[in-house]
């Protein structure tokens, strides 16, 4: 819908289109307005439904939904409909394309990173404004000794330091469009140093951005896999202190149904712990079915010998991995760990005897 009303508000702008056309996408522009009002009457009357606002009352939840970013983009979402309410169709065309800068703004909802977004810049704050300062410090002085080196010899373009600072915002961005350059010696190395400052500059704070995004990924990452953990009978049964040592090793991985994730006689580089669904663990003589709060592939890592079993989930399930290097890093800190498993591994080798021997005896 918001493709539609944006895409019919920028051929709106073209001239010259047949009246036919010209009433189809004014109807389009229309229709999608009314759609965002009723959506945003919609989402202000369920707004106490929400559960950010459980311990308000119904009327101050909406208020607050009303004056939240996500309440002020549907509002301004909504301005159109009073234009084409209130408005001519001349006036409408003219309108259109703030229309387009309002609706654009819904797109910013929709976002499934955005908010990371905004968490990385609030946790970066301090970094940013330091590399901001740098950068409105070398922009003004830079600006200033290119007006003082060049106001002679370009009047026009360095007449004055507003004027300069359009070449040095130009040049420390690294854009250089070329409409204003420096002639003289001096004006030419300042533009050099302010061309490498640039660079470095903008390195900056990609790297800051990039390292922010990393580390808030490493945290959602933490929560995910913590959640998951406490739901396996064996670790929640873990102090903190040693649940939270063995959770930084552990990876989520989520299977659909019907899907194999090892095969017997594969080398076995690492263990599975069940945290939701099922699997079937298929051996020559049968097949074990393991719920949630098992695992399987221990005996590949304590006797480093390949899969002796294939396993296949048979629902959506969720597997927490612990890979070989991590496994022996686990059995060497918390031993308590590693002895469960060992006396499941024991226990699981009897039955497979056992099974063995009666199938060999019929």
């Amino acid at each position: 819908m918001l493709g539609a009303g944006l895409l019919a508000i920028a051929l709106s702008s073209v001239d010259g289109l047949p009246k036919t056309l010209d009433t189809l996408l004014t109807t389009v522009i229309a229709v999608v307005a009314v759609v965002f009002f009723a959506e945003y009457l919609v989402r202000l009357w369920a707004a106490p439904e929400s559960g950010h606002f459980a311990s308000l009352s119904d009327g101050m939840a909406r208020l607050r939904w009303a004056l939240s970013a996500n309440g002020l983009i549907g509002l301004l979402a909504v301005f159109p409909v009073v234009a084409i309410t209130f408005g001519s169709m001349h006036a409408n065309h003219e309108a259109a394309p703030v229309f387009c800068l309002f609706w654009i703004l819904k797109l910013s909802i929709h976002a499934p990173a955005m908010s990371t977004l905004a968490r990385v810049i609030a946790n970066e704050r301090a970094t940013l404004a330091s590399v901001v300062i740098i950068f409105i410090m070398i922009l003004v002085s830079a600006a200033t000794i290119a007006h003082m080196l060049e106001r002679e010899s370009q009047p026009k373009t360095f007449g004055n330091i507003p004027e300069a600072l359009w070449w040095a915002v130009v040049t420390l961005t690294t854009t250089g469009y070329g409409d204003v350059v420096p002639q003289t010696v001096g004006g030419r190395m300042v533009g050099s140093v302010v061309m490498v400052s640039g660079i470095l500059v903008l390195a900056l704070m990609t790297g800051i951005l990039a390292t922010g995004f990393a580390e808030e990924e490493r945290r959602r990452e933490y929560l995910r896999v913590w959640d998951q953990v406490t739901r396996v009978p064996m670790f929640a049964e873990l102090g903190t202190v040693t649940l939270s040592e063995i959770v930084g090793k552990l990876r989520v991985r989520h299977y659909p149904p019907r899907i194999v994730v090892v095969r017997r006689d594969e080398p076995g580089d690492s263990m599975f712990f069940i945290s939701e669904g099922e699997v079937e663990v298929r051996l020559p003589h049968g097949a074990v079915a393991l719920s949630q709060g098992g695992f399987f592939g221990e005996m590949a890592l304590l006797d480093r010998l390949p899969r002796s079993a294939t396993v296949v989930t048979t629902q959506p399930t969720t597997l927490l991995v612990l890979y070989a290097s991590d496994f022996y890093e686990v059995a060497a800190n918390i031993p308590s760990l590693v002895e469960a498993v060992e006396r499941e591994a024991r226990r699981r080798r009897a039955e497979n005897r056992g099974e063995a021997a009666k199938v060999e005896t019929s």
